[in-house]
This record gives structure tokens, sequence and C-alpha cells, in this order.
């Protein structure tokens, strides 16, 4: 599957991931109206606007993108109805051609991992019968609780083909409360990182492993030195522009053919038409304009580092 995600990004030129994170805020009134007009101020009427909304993005970003990063807790957070909507992003987004990083951030053993591992990357038995259920392509996974808790999802990502995004170094701000202390005088997420790399190299598609890792565009410094320990992981970098990330910010996480890396913006994207450099355009107009103002950013960085 990484190999298929490199050869988005060559056709695309933009190592850009949209975070499909829908909040009710950030939905035009004029398609939660009409999702309420049909089914009410309910649950479901929410998961009508987040789809409808949903579908406008992904229409007018999936020719220029390469793939899409659904979060789950957006969808969660309305229950059953929520995570039908989250089904159908999915589904709506492959037929598109897009891949797909469901950010769910699963972590557990056992039995319970490779649930998850089946639920979300490969397939349930149900009889004599085996389905896909939700189908992503990547996950992102929590690799708090070690091996056991991440082996179940690299078992299943062999079998079918998918993929990983590992936690590593966060973006949030309180991320350094553990992820940065020190152990034999080396921070946390060095470590995690070496283990990344270990599980990764059982897992080559080309140049690149399926087991990649997530690093936080908030971060840049240690993502020079995440780039040298993990050389055969792509990166996934969350935090780009309403975290503070920049284009500048990023050069490190790539390596000098411009590949390596894969940057995601959330809300900079989704709700472009509610910033004053976008407005009066439509909410999918100022989301493919600011797809196209982010990968000349990142294009410009690249060139001139």
């Amino acid at each position: 599957m990484i190999r298929k995600l490199i050869e988005k990004i060559k056709q695309t030129n933009a190592p850009i991931v949209v975070g499909l994170d829908p909040m009710m805020k950030f939905i035009p009134e004029e398609i939660s109206s009409q999702a309420f007009k049909k089914y009410g101020e309910t649950l479901e009427g929410a998961a009508e606007a987040i789809w409808q909304f949903n579908k406008g993005i992904i229409d007018s970003i999936c020719d220029i993108v390469p793939a899409v990063k659904p979060q789950v807790a957006m969808y969660e957070q309305f229950g059953i109805e929520g995570m039908k909507a989250y089904d159908r992003t999915i589904k709506y987004s492959q037929e598109k051609g897009l891949i797909v990083i469901g950010d769910v951030k699963r972590g557990d053993i056992g039995s319970t991992s490779a649930a998850y591992a089946a639920g979300h990357l490969g397939k349930v038995s149900v009889g004599s019968k085996s389905y896909s259920a939700f189908n992503e392509d990547f996950i992102t996974v929590n690799p708090y609780l070690g091996t056991d808790g991440i082996k179940p999802f690299v078992d299943v990502c062999k079998e079918e083909r998918k993929g990983l995004f590992i936690l590593v170094k966060t973006s949030n701000p309180s991320s350094g409360e553990f992820q940065d202390r020190l152990i034999d005088g080396r921070p946390l997420y060095e470590w995690v990182g070496e283990k990344v790399a270990e599980w990764g190299a059982d897992c080559m598609d080309g140049e690149y492993s399926e087991i990649g890792a997530v690093v936080g565009a908030t971060y840049p410094e240690m993502g020079k030195v995440l780039r040298k320990i993990m050389p055969k992981s792509f990166i996934l970098v969350p935090g780009y522009g309403a975290q503070g990330g920049k284009g500048a910010d990023l050069v490190h996480f790539f390596h000098e053919d411009g590949l390596g890396a894969i940057v995601n913006s959330s809300r900079g994207i989704i709700a472009a038409y509610q910033q004053e450099k976008y407005q009066g355009m439509s909410f999918a107009d100022a989301a493919r304009a600011a797809v196209i103002d982010m990968r000349e950013d990142i294009a410009g960085a690249l060139q001139n580092r």
C-alpha cells in the first residue's frame, strides 16, 4: 500500500493528506439546515450533515491530493449514525481514487488488538464467510503497549498489503510529558522510533516499509533526528496550518528526493472558507484553494532547503 501512496503523491505532486475531521461548527448552515429538515435535529441529522459536507470536500480535492484522513472520534461522537457516515466517507473516498488513512489511534493486546486490526484493515469471519468492515488503507496506532500491541496489526498488514502509521512524537503541546522523558540518556520518542524501524523492516514494499510513523510538524528538530532513525519509514506529519506548522518546518521530514513524508492539514483545509483569505468562496472551492496554497508552500520550502 505504501507503494500506491507514493505513486499518488508523485501523480499529484502533493505530499498532502486532508484531514476529514468534521465538526458541526465547520459545516455551512445551508448543509446542516437541509439535513435537519430531512431528519430533524437528531444524531441522524448530524450524520447526514457530516456526510454531505465530506462529500463536497472530497469532490473538490480528489484530483489534487493523494489521500484523506478521517478522524474517527469526530464520527463516533454521533454514535451509530456517525459511524455510518465514517464508513460512507471511507468508501466514497476510495471510489474517487483516494488513499484512506483511518485516524483511529488504536492500541491494545492479544485478541483485542487483533479485533481492531481485523475491523479496520483486515477481514472478520462470519460463519463460513469473511467480510471487510471499514477497510481503510492505513490506520494510526498507539505503541504504548509495546510489541504485543503492534504485532497483530503488523500481521494483518502483511496479509492484506495495508499499512500503519505509529505514534512516535505527536504535535500536541503536552506530548513531552512522556515522549521527551530520557531513558538511558535518550528521549523516549527516539526509542519508539527505533522500534518502528525494527517492526517495519519485515514489511518492506519497495524502498519504504508499510509501517510508518507519526511525527508532529511542530517539532522540526526532533523530526530531523527521527528521519535518520527511521530512514525506510514514511512519516505522517500532523500540525501544519492551524496548529502552527508551516512549509519551512517540514524540510527535515523529507528525503532529498522529496519523498518520505506526507503532511496533514485538517481544519486549515475543510474550514478554509471561514478564513479571511478565502472569504466569499464556497466551502468546497475554499478547500481546494487551501490545498493548492499548501502544496505551493511545501514545494517552495523543499526547493529552497
